[in-house]
Formats: C-alpha cells, sequence, structure tokens
C-alpha cells in the first residue's frame, strides 16, 4: 500500500513533547508538510498557556508523560473542542485508561510520516 502524499498546509498542529529532539523533529516535519506549530510545549503549564491562548488549533500531538506528569487534563479539553489529537508514548495503551482509548497511540521511538499521515486522516475526518 503507498501513502499518498501528505498536506498539512495551513493547519496549526499543538505539539506537546518534552523530549527537546523529538519535539524538534515532529516540528520540523509538520512545517515542511505546510503546517505551523503550536509550541512545541515541553512543560503542561506551558502547554495549557498555549491551549488557553485564544487560537484556532487545527490538531494536536500529546507525549502521555510530560515531565512525570500525565497530559490528560490537556487531552480532555481538546476533546471537549472537539479537536483532533494522538498521543506518543514509550507506554502501552493500558496507560490511558478507558476515557481514551479511541484515541491513536503512537509508540515511540516515532516514524514521523506515519505520525503526519494520522494526523492529517484525523483532520480530514473529523470524529472518526
Amino acid at each position: 500500500m503507498t501513502l499518498s502524499p501528505v498536506s498539512l498546509a495551513g493547519r496549526r498542529i499543538f505539539v506537546v513533547e518534552d523530549e527537546y529532539f523529538l519535539a524538534d523533529d515532529i516540528g520540523k516535519a509538520f512545517r515542511a508538510l505546510g503546517a505551523e506549530i503550536a509550541g512545541p510545549a515541553g512543560h503542561l503549564d506551558d502547554a495549557l498557556k498555549i491551549l488557553h491562548d485564544g487560537s484556532v488549533l487545527d490538531a494536536a500531538v500529546l507525549d502521555v508523560n510530560i515531565r512525570s506528569e500525565m497530559i490528560f487534563p490537556i487531552a480532555r479539553e481538546l476533546k471537549l473542542r472537539g479537536v483532533p489529537f494522538l498521543f506518543t508514548t514509550g507506554y502501552d495503551k493500558i496507560t490511558l485508561g478507558p476515557e481514551f482509548q479511541d484515541v491513536p497511540l503512537l509508540e515511540k521511538p516515532i516514524d514521523l510520516p506515519a505520525m503526519a499521515q494520522k494526523l492529517a486522516g484525523l483532520i480530514a475526518e473529523p470524529g472518526v
């Protein structure tokens, strides 16, 4: 199966990731596909500031564990707003609990092209 070229052009993607180099790689990959990056945020407080700054977010990539804090308060607010997102983690899906079982989970190390493809699909088909 060949993947069609992914476009995130004009989309604002919220990135919450505490591993600096991974956050930088995600940002570069998404910018190369035409996206604008909100963040990346490496602390929960920074992520909350971005979340509440009044700007539009088209989708998000959330590391499950940010400096030993769980990302779930951010995830809950995105869900309430109808903003599609996916989780990245070194943990397995059981750590998400029933509340987020429907959210895509990408295990680290991350395949960035696959992540971009998945995110573009979430944006294109909200609620699926």
